[in-house]
């Protein structure tokens, strides 16, 4: 099995799983989460398709990413 991103999951549970998906994240727009502090914070209550749809970004497009990264979606 590959790896997986439950999309239920906050930012945060999902990056401390997997610090890659913080490296993808930011690639796809969502800088803010490489500042100090924003990842404990905002991170903590903030899911993918929350953050998608707060900065305007396709969630089929950041689904697509993770897939050809090697991942699988779980929602």
């Amino acid at each position: 099995m590959g790896k997986l991103i439950d999309l239920r999951k906050t930012v945060y549970e999902l990056c401390s799983a997997d610090p890659e998906i913080m490296n993808i994240m930011v690639e796809l727009g969502f800088e803010q989460l490489a500042k100090p502090g924003m990842l404990q914070s905002a991170g903590r209550f903030m899911t993918i398709p929350k953050g998608a749809k707060l900065k305007k970004i396709n969630l089929e497009h950041i689904k697509s990413i993770f897939r050809a990264r090697g991942y699988e979606i779980e929602e």
